[in-house]
């Protein structure tokens, strides 16, 4: 028996329910400490600590193919619970900015959305995951048929870039950190280009 087989027999009885608990943890503790230590802007440490959480949960549903297909460990059926977490992260991180950083201020809202690219970035990827988010369930499945479901979320693939260009444009220098999730999910989208064309 191979290495990969034996890990997808210890995963087969494992259900995916529990990631949905186990992605929530690193939200919560992120939480927790900036109650305890505020430092000099929660908020803005709240608000770019969730959105970083979502680009790496983005990232994890984004391994799922390349390591069934270079490892042949499956885990395609812990991809929606990912997905769905990452989505909470995003969703989450878009709260901190209405709520807390620009206080329902509609006007410097739609400001921030008209002139500021970074935000108008966020904003499209946003917009795109949401119909993913919505339709991530059986139910969709059947109504819309698988066809029209996986072309549906193709587009995960330009909210994952405009995720990561949003990180790059709002720190406004090339610094490495969002650079490097830029070019991992260039990689990930690629290899996934590849293989379409292969």
């Amino acid at each position: 028996m191979t290495i990969s087989q034996t890990v997808n027999g210890a995963l087969r009885p494992i259900p995916a329910w529990p990631l949905y608990f186990i992605l929530l943890i690193p939200g919560a503790l992120l939480f927790w400490t900036v109650l305890q230590n505020p430092g000099p802007n929660p908020v803005e440490a709240l608000e770019h600590g969730l959105g970083e959480y979502a680009l790496k949960a983005l990232i994890l549903g984004l391994l799922i193919t390349p390591i069934r297909d270079l490892l042949k460990i499956n885990l395609i059926k812990y991809r929606r619970a990912i997905g769905l977490m990452a989505f909470f992260y995003v969703f989450a991180h878009l709260t901190v900015y209405l709520f807390l950083d620009q206080q329902l201020d509609w006007s410097a809202i739609i400001k921030d959305i008209t002139k500021r690219p970074y935000i108008i970035v966020g904003v499209l990827s946003f917009l795109i995951l949401l119909p993913l988010a919505v339709t991530s369930n059986n139910l969709s499945i059947r109504k819309l048929g698988p066809l029209v479901w996986r072309r549906l979320h193709w587009g995960v693939y330009a909210a994952v870039i405009l995720g990561a260009l949003h990180f790059v444009l709002l720190k406004k220098t090339w610094q490495v950190e969002p650079l490097t999730y830029l070019a991992i999910f260039v990689v990930l989208v690629g290899y996934r280009g590849w293989k379409a064309i292969r």
